[in-house]
């Protein structure tokens, strides 16, 4: 009798404890299950935010503004392609795409004009750098994007040069009018002005500046020289 009265709460007291350590280990293990799990969320974000500022050259979005060059755009060599988004597009406006790159890496580029991300009906032009297209009305100016493609074509030009595994190029997004892009309008303006000042400059020249008898024509008898 002494002994089963103090047997009972020493077994009580051993239950308690037990289940104590039962609920402690519980609790631990827990602990170590959502330390694992956000270890594991902390480490995929790391991956994606660092995924997301690593330079990519697989298929994607880019944007090209109208009249802005990008220059050193990367694509993989065997198979590269990504879309362009166009951006301040006008209306009934002729607009023309060029894309440039080294000669020495030779590349054969493809480039598609369509008017959504999953449109099949495109335009495309095959093996070229240029693209020349005309927008409609305010109605259509809707997303419109440039696929470009580029596969390799040809050996390496360069001896000793090892083929890459990229490709770098410019690209641009030019306005046209009448045919040609305003880059070019400029340089013919410049073109004009010289001409109009090489025939206006000589009537202001002193006399003694000018040829007394003039430029002789080619045809002249008088230069022609007996061999």
């Amino acid at each position: 009798m002494v002994f089963d009265r103090f047997a009972n709460p020493i077994l009580a007291i051993h239950s308690s404890i037990c289940a104590r350590k039962v609920q402690l280990f519980q609790y631990i293990s827990i602990r170590q299950n959502m330390k694992y799990y956000l270890e594991l969320c902390y480490l995929c974000s790391l991956v994606t935010i660092l995924t997301g500022l690593l330079p990519s050259h697989g298929s994607m979005i880019r944007v090209l503004d109208v009249g802005e060059e990008l220059l050193k755009e990367t694509l993989l060599l065997q198979n590269g392609d990504c879309l362009y988004q166009l951006r301040g597009l006008r209306p009934h406006t002729w607009y023309e795409v060029k894309i440039s790159y080294p000669a020495s890496v030779p590349t054969s580029f493809s480039l598609r004009l369509s008017r959504g991300i999953s449109d099949n009906l495109a335009r495309k032009l095959l093996n070229t750098e240029k693209l020349i297209f005309k927008t409609n009305g305010m109605y259509s100016l809707g997303e419109m994007y440039v696929a470009v493609n580029v596969e390799p074509e040809g050996i390496v030009a360069i001896p000793g040069e090892q083929e890459r595994e990229y490709v770098m190029f410019n690209i641009v997004c030019d306005e046209r009018l009448m045919g040609i892009s305003h880059k070019a309008w400029y340089i013919a303006v410049l073109v004009l002005l010289c001409l109009v000042f090489a025939f206006v400059v000589p009537s202001f020249l002193p006399p003694f500046l000018l040829p007394k008898n003039g430029i002789q024509p080619l045809h002249d008898p008088t230069v022609i020289k007996d061999s």
